[in-house]
């Protein structure tokens, strides 16, 4: 979002509330956008309430800054959503938010017809994509390095990224009612092996059909310990050689820069895909039936083709279309750039209601 904000309102003055930053993640961004000013001591966002003409809540899997929105809201001053999933607990609890913001872009259509459905009205409520189909943040160095030192050249592998049915927060200190716990742990170990035997079998397919190498890498944390044991270990002795596992967990920036490396991109997570189409490399995304709404919108941005559902497919059917994604070059190029046109231009409406609300 701030690169599109950049490109599109250079004028504007920015300030980004954010929910927590690490030192990596903050260093990344000011760097990337050095008059970027943070809000994150109470004296900095009390700062930011007063001197800000717009809040903009960014694009998330849902109202994540519901609480800060509402700091805002008490203010008089505009407000809008850009590029959110909504679920239905959300719509209930924050019908006002909603309805007093200048506009709701939801990333996927299902939140869009819900919040339609809902009776909640908005002077502007339209389809806007997930904000990182706009990410410019790179980190060629490191990507580099890494793809040097296992000598993969450029568009000589695909990159593979595992999920659990349910991401286990708990693990980083979220609380959970015992018995949610209990049963997302119980789907987790259930569906582990179910789920990832399907990408094993892309995985392999990949190696042999292609002649061209795997790698294995994270998009959330805790999925570094699971490279091995649920992807990497259970493959034929045949394909391992042409495998590679991300020994480490990586920022953005670096796996942007490899993604844009890569062949191809395989995920059951949402983000590597956005990333790799923003990179203008294909992306498959496979949905788990835990995830939310979000999924939806690889079928909005055009790439239904490249979205399967784990439940109903199989193994050899997600391995056929990647085969076949570059196999096809020149239609798997004009696949992605049709995607990339396309939110594009809704990132463009996204800044212009901005632009427009702002300026009353």
């Amino acid at each position: 979002m701030l690169a599109l904000l950049e490109k599109h309102l250079p004028e504007a003055e920015v300030t980004l509330w954010p929910g927590g930053l690490s030192k990596e993640v903050r260093e990344l961004l000011l760097a990337r956008f050095p008059k970027l000013r943070l809000a994150e001591s109470a004296e900095t966002q009390q700062a930011a309430l007063a001197d800000c003409d717009f809040c903009l809540h960014g694009s998330g899997p849902g109202l994540v800054g519901a609480k800060q929105v509402k700091q805002w809201q008490a203010t008089g001053k505009p407000y809008g959503f850009g590029g959110i999933t909504l679920n239905d607990a959300e719509l209930k609890d924050h019908r006002e938010l909603l309805a007093g913001a200048k506009f709701v872009f939801c990333r996927d259509t299902k939140s869009l017809d819900a919040l339609k459905a809902s009776g909640i009205t908005s002077p502007t409520m339209e389809f806007g994509p997930d904000a990182t189909f706009h990410l410019d943040l790179r980190d060629d160095a490191r990507a580099e390095a890494f793809l040097k030192e296992h000598s993969l050249a450029p568009k000589s592998f695909a990159c593979f990224v595992p999920r659990l049915r349910w991401t286990p927060y708990w693990k980083e200190g979220r609380k959970y009612a015992p018995d949610e716990l209990a049963r997302k742990e119980t789907e987790n170990e259930k569906f582990r092996e179910v789920d990832h035997a399907k990408l094993r079998t892309a995985i392999t397919s990949w190696v042999r059909e292609t002649g061209l190498t795997a790698m294995l890498c994270p998009e959330m944390t805790y999925a570094v310990e699971l490279l091995k044991p649920l992807l990497f270990d259970p493959l034929p002795g045949d394909v391992k050689p042409r495998v590679v596992v991300r020994p480490s967990y990586w920022l953005t920036a670096e796996a942007a820069s490899t993604y844009a490396r890569a062949a191809a991109v395989v995920s059951f997570e949402m983000h590597s895909p956005i990333i790799a189409i923003a990179n203008g490399t294909p992306a498959i995304h496979i949905r788990q039936p835990t995830d939310t709404r979000k999924g939806q919108m690889w079928r909005d941005v055009g790439l239904s083709d490249w979205l399967f559902e784990i439940d109903d497919s199989t193994g050899e059917q997600i391995a056929a279309r990647l085969l076949k994604l570059h196999r096809e070059p020149d239609q798997t190029k004009a696949t992605v750039a049709k995607a990339r046109d396309f939110t594009t231009a809704r990132g463009q409406a996204m800044i212009a209601a901005i632009a427009i609300n702002s300026s009353k």
